[in-house]
This record gives C-alpha cells, structure tokens and sequence, in this order.
C-alpha cells in the first residue's frame, strides 16, 4: 500500500485502529489478525534492542528493525520515530523510506536537551521532512505539551497552536498524546477540524469526537510483558 493509500484510511469519525508492534513476528501477528497497517512502539522496539526509550537506542539500530518489520508484512508500516534521532530532515527522510515505511510519528520533544522544542522550530523540521519525502511519507506529527500538565486546558491553547504550525508545515495528522480529558479533546479536534487528530482510548468514544486514528501505542508491548512476567512466576 502507499502512502496515499494509507493517508486515505485517516477517516474522522472512522478511525484507523493501530495495534502497535515491536518485531517481525508481533507485526505479522497484527496483519494476521487483519488490521491494514502496522505500527511500531519506540519504547518497545527500543527495549526488544536492549535499550530505553527516549532515543537511547542508535538510530541504526532503529531503522533496521523497522526495515525488518516493513519485509515481514504486505500492509504498510507506519513508524514511532520519535523525535527524529538528530538528523536533518533530508537524511531522516531518506532512510526512513529506505526501510520500506511509509509513515512516520514525528515528536516536538527534543530529546537531547529535554523539553519541548520551540514551535516555529518544530515546524521548519516538519516541513524539512515534508519537503524531503514528498507525498510518500504519512506524517503524524506529535504534540507533547499534555506531557505531565496537570490542567489541560490551561495548555490547549498552546496544543493548538502547534497542531495548526504542524499541519501548514506539511503534517498530515496531529497526536495530542496523553490528552485524557475528552471535553478538551474534543475542542482541540474541531480546532484543527477537517484535519486527522491521533489520540489514544476506547475506539467508539473516540470516534464519536471525531478522531481519525486511534494507537495502542506500548499497550501491547506493556500487557505481554505483565502476562510474562505473572507467568514465569508459575514456573518456579
């Protein structure tokens, strides 16, 4: 599938369900069950490397797994790509699309000095990427400013602000993560109205406020490591 396929499949209202995976064998699983794309999890993809979150892992070692992911399925692959491991826009693009993704999470959270980047910033790295890709690459830009806010609400303001940077930089959908509180995510999505907003939680309470894609994100990777974990315990 291309990019324009999957750029298609972001419906508000009739959101792409993404069960994120973390190796070949997980994302076959998640073909085989019948999803039409695969994502990825950093945190887990990182941690099946050995490695924490955060953009700790090599980037090498990053896009590899990606790339062997993307060989084992026949559906699309979008890819967390975090923050972008430091690489021009021109570089990132690249040997993301060599892996055979064609779609990225993209976060404003700069990762070497912590914090949220400025969004003017932000958006010249988007546009980079855009400009560098083309129309072959789906883009889910991140929004992290709901990181830790104790009121989001007091922070919409600024979600919003980044969200409609992000889109005009060339974004095809904006992820207002760790957005719990549905009131205020269902302003932000008429905010950025007719645009694709990602979010996280029950897929039927997110259809109806109109959320195109919905990400499991570590959820997966999280709820077999608790069976695991439980598990081994029997064996002793």
């Amino acid at each position: 599938m291309t990019a324009e396929a999957l750029r298609a499949l972001h419906v508000p209202g009739d959101p792409l369900i993404l069960p994120n995976a973390w190796d070949a064998d997980t994302a076959r699983l998640v073909e085989e069950a019948g999803f039409p794309v695969v994502a990825t999890s950093s945190v887990a993809v990182a941690a099946a490397l050995g490695y924490p979150d955060g953009e700790a892992a090599p980037a090498g070692e990053m896009f590899a797994a990606a790339a062997r992911i993307a060989r084992a399925v026949s559906v699309p692959v979008t890819v967390d790509a975090e923050s972008g491991y430091g690489l021009s826009g021109s570089e990132f693009a690249a040997r993301l699309l060599d892996t055979g993704a064609v779609g990225c999470n993209y976060e404003d959270t700069d990762h070497p000095r912590g914090g949220l980047r400025p969004v003017d910033e932000q958006a010249a790295r988007l546009a980079a990427v855009r400009e560098a890709a083309g129309r072959d690459l789906v883009i889910n830009a991140r929004i992290d400013v709901f990181l830790g806010a104790a009121d989001p609400r007091a922070v919409l303001p600024e979600a919003i602000e980044r969200a409609r940077a992000y889109l005009a930089a060339g974004a095809d959908c904006v992820y207002p993560i760790l957005l719990r509180d549905r009131e205020v995510l269902g302003e932000f999505v008429r905010a950025v109205s007719p645009a694709a907003v990602n979010a996280n939680g029950p897929v039927a309470e997110l259809a109806g406020l109109g959320v195109a894609r919905v990400s499991l994100g570590a959820g997966l990777w999280r709820a077999t490591r608790g069976w695991l974990t439980q598990h081994l315990k029997t064996l002793r």
